[in-house]
């Protein structure tokens, strides 16, 4: 990526090897310290030793900075263990498990600290994993991918080598911005991360197993989303395919958004607030209304559309709104004063910027609605997210003060609530935007080079609104023919599935859609999913193609699947 104009451009060789010595009179034309060049012996060919001898030898190994395709100050492999298929709950087979870390250009900047896990067994596949939050934490690759069934073997009992990192710093909290102050450490989180990690793997997969792999897949959820979009924007020549959940991807936008949506609730001294008992009840209201759209009662809104028609009476501020209190006014947990009705209005309405901050389309200014009036449940993850106590809890407020804070202003004192003012930082914004978000609808070199995308979002996400991944998807078909889009895309939207739980838990094996695609030619249609709540563990939908729903056909086990047809009238 050119980091003046904030295109994607194709590596030239002389960016992809930059030579180690180069990375040394960097360091020392820029005044850094030592810690810009990774110290200690370079990995050397260990295939043709025993597993054992193979893992436990690459400890204490460097890899240079050459072979990383952005600057960096080499690696240094810190742990190096052989873990046994019979070690004490382990369910991966037996694999090395490498411990690492990524060194910076400047001596300021933290590691990028990284796991590399390559099985015994190895299926001639890799897998990135993404990460949550703002990350900062370090991300294993031992557990199971995003959303999958728990029945089924994690990716590196499959063969998989597994690979993540912690993004380039380490944090306490999952919306702990403080990083955002170093601008190393704003690029590694923001994208260079995952290029950087993915190059170290990759060395690691040669010297292991004398060759390359076969494929290469990226699997992330939310901020992981997010980072799986990275890949096929950003470095689309790394990755065969990717498969990203409720992406985070529009990021600055995500933030501003929650910062607007925070400040509703705040307002008028925390009049705006609108309580659990109040959730409970305005959410139950939501859900009289529109639970039996589509066709069947079963505490899953999926006949969304309708949905809002049904609800049309929730947003008025007039005697007309069966919810609003008598005269406007508070005056108990069963119903809402006007001020708590214009909260959900303006997480209803979209968010426009006001002015441009990239010159392609609206999708990098103006954000979409949130779903309050269309299922959301304000409990997703099973925490009150407007707040158990009051506004200053509300699940928003976190990101939506971090990047503003920290990001943007880059000024601890700002009371974002109060003072904040996105107008007043234009250019920032714009900068921003180009670094750690991952908006663009150009994906010619990931279509030119056979990769395919899926991606899928739950209908009532309270944390990232479905209509940020269906801004997304519409924007793209608007760029690409729609035979051509559907050779490479396929989007889900799934109704009842929040962002961590939801009265729909859905699992999906979307790594094995997109291995049969990737690798079989065989194109995903619907999908299927099971419900992992346990109340209702093991009942299963199709998961539809936008704009499509799932509706009950009015007769059979409504638990199964096979009962309800995609429709999207």
């Amino acid at each position: 990526m050119d980091r003046n104009t904030g295109t994607i451009r194709k590596p030239k060789s002389t960016d992809r090897h930059r030579s180690a010595g180069a990375v040394l009179l960097l360091a020392s034309l820029s005044g850094l310290g030592p810690q810009a060049a990774a110290a200690g012996p370079g990995l050397a060919d260990v295939s043709g030793r025993s597993p054992a001898e193979a893992c436990t030898s690459l400890a204490g190994h460097s890899i240079p900075a050459e072979v990383i395709g952005l600057p960096t100050g080499g690696a240094m492999i810190t742990a190096a263990e052989l873990v046994s298929a019979a070690a004490a709950g382990n369910e991966n087979g037996e694999f090395c498990r490498i411990l690492g870390a990524i060194r910076p250009v400047s001596y300021t900047a933290p590691d990028i600290n990284f796991e590399v896990n390559l099985p015994t067994a190895w299926n001639g596949k890799t897998l990135h994993f993404g990460g949550g939050g703002f990350n900062g934490r370090l991300v294993s690759g031992l557990t199971h991918y995003v959303k999958q069934p728990a029945s089924e073997r994690t990716p590196l009992a499959r063969g998989y080598v597994t690979l993540g990192s912690d993004a380039g710093h380490q944090s306490a909290t999952p919306f702990d911005g403080r990083f955002m102050l170093n601008d190393e450490a704003l690029r590694n989180y923001g994208h260079e991360q995952i290029k950087k990690t993915h190059d170290v793997a990759l060395r690691l997969i040669e010297v292991r197993y004398a060759a390359a792999p076969r494929f290469r897949y990226f699997v992330g959820g939310s901020q992981g989303g997010h980072e799986a979009f990275d890949a096929v924007q950003r470095y689309p020549d790394d990755y065969d395919g990717a498969v990203a959940g409720y992406p985070a991807h529009n990021l600055v936008m995500l933030h501003l958004s929650a910062n607007r949506y925070a400040r509703a609730l705040h307002a008028g001294q925390g009049a705006g607030w609108i309580s659990p008992a109040k959730a409970r009840t305005f959410v139950s209201a939501v859900y009289e209304a529109c639970d039996s759209l589509d066709g069947i009662g079963d505490g899953i809104i999926g006949n969304v559309s309708s949905c809002y028609e049904a609800t049309a009476a929730f947003r008025r501020q007039d005697a007309a709104n069966p919810l609003r209190c008598d005269g406007g006014s508070d005056t108990g947990t069963g119903c809402l004063s006007d001020r708590q009705i214009e909260s959900l209005l303006v997480m209803d309405a979209r968010y426009d910027l006001g002015f441009s901050v990239f010159a392609d389309d609206e999708g990098n200014s103006v954000f979409p609605r949130w779903t309050p009036f269309e299922g959301s449940t304000f409990f997703d993850g099973g925490f009150p997210n407007l707040g158990g106590d009051g506004p200053q809890q509300a699940l928003q407020f976190l990101p939506g003060d971090a990047t503003p804070r920290y990001g943007i202003a880059r000024n601890l004192a700002l009371d974002t609530l109060a003072d904040f003012d996105p107008t007043h930082y234009a250019g920032r914004i714009a900068d921003l935007v180009t670094l750690i978000s991952a908006n663009s609808v150009d994906l010619d070199r990931f279509q030119a080079s056979g990769g395919k995308l899926i991606f899928f979002h739950g209908a009532v996400d309270d944390f990232i609104p479905v209509y940020s991944s269906i801004q997304y998807f519409e924007r793209l078909q608007r760029r690409y023919r729609a035979d051509a889009l559907h050779e490479f895309v396929r989007f889900y939207t799934i109704p009842g599935m929040g962002h961590t739980t939801g009265p729909f838990n859905a699992r999906i094996s979307t790594l094995d859609a997109l291995e049969a695609w990737v690798e079989r030619g065989i194109a995903p249609g619907e999908l299927l999913a099971i419900d992992a709540n346990d109340a209702t563990a093991g009942r299963t939908r199709p998961v539809c193609r936008y704009p499509a729903w799932p509706r009950y056909d009015g007769e059979g086990d409504p638990d199964r699947a096979g009962n309800f047809t995609c429709v999207t009238d």
